[in-house]
């Protein structure tokens, strides 16, 4: 049975699309801010725009607000030397969450990432989505972009501050301990447990805008294993009308695909945008093969191509009686829903849902490729061949894990 979520009316949530709408209200949040910043992100990169959330971090901690800085071990390796410095001495406190050692990713323990992207700032406002600090038209790996990554966040307050705060602070003090132990520092690692287990809780800021019912997802390896793909799987399951999905990474597991195929055989449309361009190859050959059924039960594939689709979004009924959205960093793959921590904000407000849906409608009208499923089904015995392969070596790292699919 789905687990159930705990919603509460008492939000105000703010959709934000790209860097370029996030990084102005989050550099304005750490520039106002009197107490503490938590911060945790998959990507910390300092090129163009991320040097300006840099900035903001540095100041703040060089005025007193109390300042912690989690990123992953992957996705950003090694900070600039420069940089570094530069927060150490403003006193910004930086973990690198599960740094790799000389055999990298060879170990499979080494592929739980922290992929989640959340800031709270004085306990009250939150910031959560898919946008790692990383400048919209750049890419690490690719250079410059000629168009902005597509992606978004959220800004909310109300009572999912809390949780949200509680697991960031619970995470850095387990990697205090962690770090603690291996220096055989043994009391101050049993002191920095027990402040693991303690909770702070914020209170929401005065906004002029109407409440609205949501909730936090978060995704672990311990008590919230398969919360986020529930979510997912419930509210396709009450869908009526319409089921659209933005996903970066989509290699649903069988259960997913078949509630998408099950929906889309009872008349809803169902809707996908997906990454058209090619950015890894597991990421794009992958994917492949279970396009072939949800085309055949007449789900559309829409293919992102003016840049890279990093969005991890979807919207259900949004001009029905029950809408249904969220915004987060899980994808829809075996690497979030089953390794990675993350978080989701899902939504049930009829503003939220039809904003988030326009944007989404713009970019599968404008900015993307149906696919159409007798061309795909006559691809070439090379692409075939190159899918197979992929998703055979996926299914492989998936037993290595001891997971199932």
């Amino acid at each position: 049975m789905a687990q159930e979520i705990d919603y509460a009316h008492d939000h105000r949530v703010r959709l934000l699309q790209g860097a370029q709408e996030l990084f102005p209200a989050l550099i304005a949040a750490m520039d106002a801010a009197l107490s503490d910043i938590q911060f945790e992100t998959y990507i910390f990169d300092f090129t163009g725009e991320g040097a300006r959330v840099a900035e903001a971090l540095i100041r703040a901690a060089q005025r007193g607000v109390h300042t912690h800085l989690v990123v992953d071990g992957v996705g950003t390796g090694r900070l600039p030397q420069a940089w570094a410095d530069r927060m150490d001495a403003a006193g910004v406190l930086l973990r690198v969450y599960s740094p790799l050692g000389p055999l990298g990713l060879m170990l499979p323990h080494r592929w739980r990432r922290l992929h989640r992207k959340l800031c709270v700032v004085d306990g009250r406002l939150l910031f959560c989505g898919g946008i790692n600090v990383l400048d919209d038209f750049h890419d690490p790996n690719h250079g410059a972009l000629a168009a902005p990554r597509f992606d978004f966040a959220v800004e909310t307050t109300g009572s999912l501050v809390a949780p949200a705060s509680d697991a960031m602070e619970q995470l850095w003090w387990r990697m205090q301990a962690v770090r603690d132990a291996r220096q055989r520092r043994l009391p101050e690692a049993i002191q920095a447990l027990r402040a693991a287990s303690a909770a702070r809780h914020g209170t929401p800021s005065p906004d002029s805008a109407p409440p609205v019912r949501a909730a936090l997802l978060l995704r672990d390896n311990v008590r919230h294993r398969s919360r986020i793909e529930k979510a997912y799987r419930r509210a396709i399951a009450g869908a009526r009308e319409e089921i659209i999905i933005a996903n970066a990474y989509f290699l649903p597991g069988g259960k997913l695909r078949r509630a998408l195929v099950l929906a889309a055989r009872r008349g809803v449309r169902v809707r996908l945008l997906l990454q058209g361009r090619y950015e890894y190859f597991m990421q794009y050959h992958a994917a492949r093969p279970v396009y072939g059924s949800l085309l055949q039960a007449g789900v559309e594939i829409h293919e992102y191509e003016p840049s890279f689709l990093h969005a991890k979004v979807a919207v259900i009924d949004a001009h029905g009686s029950r809408p249904w959205a969220t915004v987060g960093s899980s994808n829809l793959d075996p690497l979030s829903l089953l390794l990675a921590r993350e978080a989701n904000v899902v939504v049930e407000d009829a503003a939220f849902a039809r904003d988030l849906r326009q944007r989404l409608e713009h970019a599968m009208q404008h900015e993307g490729r149906l696919l159409d499923p007798a061309r795909f089904a006559q691809r070439s015995w090379r692409e075939r061949a190159l899918d197979r392969v992929a998703f055979a070596l996926m299914r492989l790292a998936l037993w290595v894990t001891g997971n199932r699919y």
